[in-house]
């Protein structure tokens, strides 16, 4: 009963006390420049990334390579035949000068194709952070790490769509 405080001093002191040899013996974390610069590669020396815009996410590997691009077991030009949606998933690789360097394989689900291909250029451009950490300033800069969150709004009863009324009738 002698370590118990008796009165309200006494266990602020003990408080501090408490705090002072927890400090003493808590050990500071990395600092998260040296996490960042680490490559993460799995078991058959590819990197992996998530890519998502409004409802489709994509999962991307990316491997050195000659620069195939395969979309659903598809080639890109088949899958993506819009060549703006081609352009869009080849982007993050102009940025970093890495044309024609790597292969990618994806398969990508959800939403239509628009979206699809913002996904796999989310994923392609995390998948090459984690093979190339060096490249996020470039990527970063360009706004490709960002996940664009935007989606389509739900419709509202009493609307006839999410913000649309229906016509209004004086008489």
């Amino acid at each position: 009963m002698a370590d118990q405080p008796q009165n309200l001093g006494g266990l602020r002191d003990a408080l501090q006390g408490a705090q002072l040899r927890h400090a003493a013996t808590v050990v500071p974390a990395a600092p998260a420049a040296a996490q960042e610069g680490k490559q993460r590669l799995d078991a058959k020396g590819r990197a992996y990334a998530t890519g998502k815009r409004k409802n489709a996410v994509a999962r991307v590997w990316l491997k050195p390579g000659t620069g195939k691009i395969t979309v659903n077991d598809r080639d890109s030009p088949i899958y993506f035949a819009r060549p703006v949606l081609r352009m869009l998933i080849s982007q993050p690789f102009g940025i970093v000068n890495r044309a024609g360097q790597y292969d990618v394989v994806c398969t990508v689900s959800g939403g239509g194709l628009s979206g699809q291909a913002g996904a796999v250029r989310h994923g392609i451009s995390k998948a090459l952070l984690n093979y190339e950490p060096g490249l996020r300033p470039a990527l970063k800069a360009q706004g490709f790490l960002t996940r664009d969150s935007r989606v389509v709004e739900r419709k509202k009863y009493g609307k006839a769509k999410a913000r649309r009324s229906f016509q209004f009738s004086k008489r």
